[in-house]
């Protein structure tokens, strides 16, 4: 198979953040607006990204809207399970934060033990794939949980949390161009921006009582899934572009 995730550019990075948001407000709109409960709608959620999931793993090679929708599921379902621990079973955040961080760190010690390496740039076998959307679904799951524990438990809110977090992937970028080991960074930036993400969701749809800015789950749900299918849209049109050029 041809590599299975894409480039890691501003791009990249732009619809993953937005990815996470979503996660964050179209789980808080489905289970809370809905009404449907965290139960009813992760069981939804869990069956969607099972399809999606399905269709990413016939791909031989990246193709971008199967996988961007399949990340937008995994955030929302990542979302969920740490909803479902801490407010169905009552779990607290610090033992999910650290229960998650155990565990994504199992993951990464079992790939690179079968594989010598946890690059994003060698997703090219069936085996590679399942350890990478493994690790991306604890990735969201760690960074739910240790988002509401910094901006709830901790309590820093909405703003602040978009402020340390975003602090925080900005000193991961500086740290990869400063000659930080890449693999390193990208995971570490990868499980902050669940936080930034969430944090960012929460300050634009809570309302002004606690701390957001009250444009509500729909809305903010709404722009940021129309932006996400417009960087996709032309992602795909440059890449068939570049396809085509390189084919002349």
């Amino acid at each position: 198979m041809q590599n299975k995730v894409p480039e890691v550019t501003i791009a990249f990075w732009t619809i993953k953040i937005l990815s996470t948001t979503v996660g964050e407000t179209g789980a808080d709109y489905l289970a809370v607006h809905v009404g449907l409960g965290t139960t009813v709608t992760i069981a939804i959620m869990l069956t969607l990204l099972a399809a999606a999931l399905v269709t990413q793993l016939k791909q031989r090679a990246y193709v971008p809207w199967i996988y961007w929708l399949t990340v937008v599921l995994v955030s929302v379902v990542g979302t969920q399970l740490t909803d479902v621990l801490t407010d169905v079973l009552g779990v607290s955040l610090y033992v999910s934060t650290a229960v998650f961080g155990v565990l994504l760190g199992l993951i990464f010690e079992i790939w690179y033990r079968n594989e010598k390496t946890l690059s994003i740039h060698t997703i090219v076998t069936r085996k590679r794939e399942l350890f990478y959307w493994a690790a991306i679904l604890v990735t969201f799951a760690l960074g739910t949980a240790a988002g509401d524990l910094a901006t709830e438990a901790i309590g820093l809110g909405f703003s602040l949390g978009v402020l340390v977090f975003g602090f925080l992937l900005v000193m991961m970028g500086m740290a990869a161009y400063l000659g930080a080991n890449r693999v390193l960074t990208f995971w570490l930036a990868y499980i902050l921006t669940r936080p930034f993400g969430a944090s960012l969701g929460d300050l634009l749809s809570q309302s002004r009582e606690y701390g957001g800015m009250g444009m509500g789950t729909i809305v903010t749900s709404v722009v940021f899934l129309s932006v996400i299918v417009i960087l996709v849209i032309l992602h795909t049109a440059t890449r068939t572009r570049h396809s085509k050029a390189s084919a002349t």
